[in-house]
């Protein structure tokens, strides 16, 4: 019987929660939809949607240049060898890269 009256409580802190709940959500949502449809955010909203039309195929060159530059840093020439010397410079068993390939002297 104890269990009752913590049922009827748990419920009715339910049924006004999600009240209170709902009323908030309601206001959020009016406010966003009024300054979603603000003239002034429009006017931005379409200058910037032309701006980017605008400014669209400059960034897609630049795009273009730079992976064709990365693409040629790392794809084999017609020779077979790389275009750059990144592939020798990490290669731990190219020993003519390094200071002195053979030390001389004693091993500890």
């Amino acid at each position: 019987m104890k269990k009752l009256p913590l049922l009827l409580a748990l419920a009715a802190g339910y049924v006004l929660g999600t009240r209170a709940g709902r009323e908030r959500y309601e206001q959020i949502k009016k406010a966003a939809t009024r300054v979603k449809d603000d003239p002034r955010v429009q006017e931005k909203a379409h200058q910037a949607a032309d701006l980017a039309r605008e400014k669209a195929p400059v960034v897609k060159d630049k795009v273009a240049a730079a992976a064709s530059t990365a693409a040629d840093k790392v794809t084999p020439s017609s020779n077979g060898h790389h275009r750059s010397d990144l592939e020798d410079q990490l290669n731990p068993d190219n020993v003519a890269l390094q200071d002195q390939p053979y030390p001389q002297g004693d091993l500890p």
